[in-house]
């Protein structure tokens, strides 16, 4: 009988819940997969928003992973110069048969040195700042190239999981698990990307992240100067 998938997502203190618990839930529907919520410590990890979330397993006792799995949100900002996460991070991917992101989360791969020459996906706020650790920007709800899965943001962490449940097990098995989540987006505006979004939406909502935009650069500069 072979082992079963160990599949690994990664928390942090403002993480996007739903960058990894619409994964979770796709991971979760794999016959025989062994799915850990990992973080330093297992005490709740607050979310970027009223939910908390109590990890399973810590950086210390975690297996070795067959996939591991970085979401986004506000608190990747941190996690890029966070030096426990990082060094986690690279010591998994050395075993690991996927190393994966959805939204931001790719930032932090991208910061452990994972994306180094590497497509990438991410959160359409995040395009610009992948370069700065060697990776080419995907504009693409899923990014597969050679063993790193990208998702983008947010809501792409079902397509994300579904395209690569359909690399680890088979399209059949993808399938059925999409059927069994009803996974049949019609959403109710076309505002769901920039290429689409009025332009009024679009300067709203870049208006409302600017002081975070600022933020998010200044982390990434150190972390980027720190990888050289």
């Amino acid at each position: 009988m072979s082992a079963p998938l160990q599949i690994g997502l990664v928390l942090f203190p403002k993480v996007t819940q739903l960058d990894f618990t619409g994964p979770l839930q796709v991971f979760s529907s794999v016959p025989g997969a062994q799915v850990h919520l990992i973080w330093k410590r297992t005490e709740p990890v607050p979310s970027d928003s009223v939910l908390t979330i109590t990890p399973t397993v810590t950086f210390a006792d975690c297996p070795q992973l067959d996939v591991i799995c970085v979401p986004g949100g506000f608190g990747t900002d941190d996690m890029v110069n966070d030096e426990e996460m990082l060094a986690f991070l690279r010591k998994q991917a050395e075993g690991a048969k996927y190393i994966t992101s959805v939204c931001t989360g790719s930032l932090v791969l991208g910061a452990a040195g994972l994306l180094k020459g590497y497509r990438a996906a991410t959160h359409w706020t995040a395009m610009d700042f992948l370069s700065a650790f060697g990776a080419t920007p995907t504009r693409t709800r899923v990014c597969v190239d050679r063993n790193r899965v990208t998702g983008g943001g947010v809501t792409a962490g079902i397509d994300f999981a579904l395209t690569l449940v359909s690399l680890l097990v088979d399209r059949r098995t993808a399938e059925a698990i999409q059927l069994r989540l009803e996974y049949n987006p019609a959403p109710p505006f076309n505002s769901g990307s920039p290429d689409t979004a009025p332009p009024e939406i679009l300067a709203l909502m870049k208006e409302r992240m600017a002081t975070a935009q600022l933020r998010r650069g200044e982390m990434i500069g150190r972390a980027a100067a720190r990888m050289t």
